[in-house]
């Protein structure tokens, strides 16, 4: 390994010992669909904060949350049900996702039995958000998704980031794991896209429950606002037209 690649390591805090757990990733993405949907899953099943995944590569910054400072990327972990989940407080630089990605395959494989990472890719169209396909790497990941009721993609494609890293290095190692593919708002934190993947897509595959009606009264919020902001935009332009036609008008008679 070159001595430039940046290196990553797992700081584990308590014991963990569950019977087949599953890894949910939920790493900053488009929509931050990933981020939203497993911040939910974290809070709601009342996962214990497992350990923390330490790297030169990431930015020099201090993330905190109730008044408290904590570690940027974080694995929680919960024995009923089995899960766990990787979340992080800001998106990973290109530059960490090798050496991140290695680290999980590495010090946190064996604790988990199958993996599902969550990827945003953009709607094109309002009827397409919320729509999940899914992506496996083995025949039994394949007959999970099938049995779960998620329709595979059809069409061919590549995911990237931090997320294309991790299920590669799955796959290279032979770690059952699929990626649930949402379609949603590229623009916006998109709420109800994380409210989709959680209700059509995890809670079948994973068998847990998870209450949705916050990020359902989220996603109003934001429709809320963005309708604000349009009419507000379109005050703006029609203030700009009758100004424009007045000056106009007084040029017409000098």
């Amino acid at each position: 390994m070159s001595t430039d690649t940046p290196t990553a390591r797992f700081e584990r805090k308590t014991s963990f010992d569950a019977t087949s757990p599953t890894l949910i990733e939920g790493l900053p993405g488009l929509g931050m669909v990933a981020s939203i949907a497993v911040d939910q899953i974290t809070t709601q099943l009342d996962l214990e904060h497992h350990g923390s995944i330490q790297s030169e590569a990431l930015p020099s910054v201090a993330a905190f949350a109730d008044g408290r400072v904590r570690d940027m990327v974080r694995v929680y972990a919960g024995e009923d049900p089995p899960v766990m989940t990787l979340q992080s407080d800001i998106p990973i630089p290109p530059n960490a996702a090798e050496s991140l990605s290695r680290t999980v395959h590495q010090d946190l494989a064996e604790e988990f039995d199958r993996a599902v990472f969550l990827a945003g890719a953009p709607a094109e169209s309002e009827e397409q958000l919320g729509e999940v396909v899914g992506v496996a790497t083995s025949d039994e990941t394949e007959q999970e998704l099938v049995d779960a009721g998620i329709d595979l993609a059809e069409e061919s494609g590549s995911i990237g980031g931090i997320t294309g890293a991790l299920l590669a290095d799955c796959y290279a190692h032979d770690v059952p794991a699929s990626v649930l593919i949402v379609r949603c708002d590229p623009r916006l934190p998109d709420p109800n896209a994380a409210q989709s993947v959680i209700e059509n897509a995890l809670e079948p595959l994973v068998d847990f429950d998870i209450d949705t009606s916050e990020l359902e009264e989220q996603a109003q919020e934001i429709q809320r606002r963005k309708q604000q902001i349009a009419k507000q935009l379109q005050q703006l332009r029609q203030q700009q037209q009758e100004e424009g036609e007045t000056l106009q008008s007084r040029a017409m008679y000098q």
